[in-house]
């Protein structure tokens, strides 16, 4: 499964994703007839999930940038060791707009990528 990201640029967004959240670069092919690249990336550790970098090419598009679910946390980065990555991340630069909290269902903080995109870094509890 991809979920589409609306990106400004490719290379800056293939950087934070793959050197800052240490996602894998999957794909990054050329398209000529459209003028514009396949770039896929994946969480670590992913089972299937990928992200589909889509750079804007329009107006319209730009103005979804870092906006693209109206301000909600729309993307989640499940854990195995929620302090790991969380210090991690926070080494890195990440900016974390919401402190790490305890839940019923786990461990969460919300984090937001290069663009504004609001993440949940989280740790389910096991079962």
């Amino acid at each position: 499964m991809h979920v589409a990201l609306v990106v400004r640029d490719y290379d800056e967004a293939i950087d934070f994703y793959t050197k800052t959240l240490h996602f894998t670069l999957v794909e990054d092919i050329y398209q000529p007839e459209q003028d514009k690249r396949w770039v896929v990336v994946a969480p670590p550790g992913s089972r299937g999930a990928t992200l589909l970098l889509a750079r804007a090419s329009n107006p319209e598009q730009e103005a979804f940038v870092g906006n693209q679910a109206g301000g909600r946390v729309f993307l989640f980065l499940n854990t195995d060791d929620f302090w790991r990555d969380y210090n991690e991340m926070i080494e890195r630069g990440v900016n974390f707009i919401r402190e790490p909290k305890t839940e019923s269902y786990g461990t969460v903080a919300v984090f937001e990528d290069l663009y504004g995109n609001l993440w949940d870094l989280l740790q389910l509890n096991s079962d």
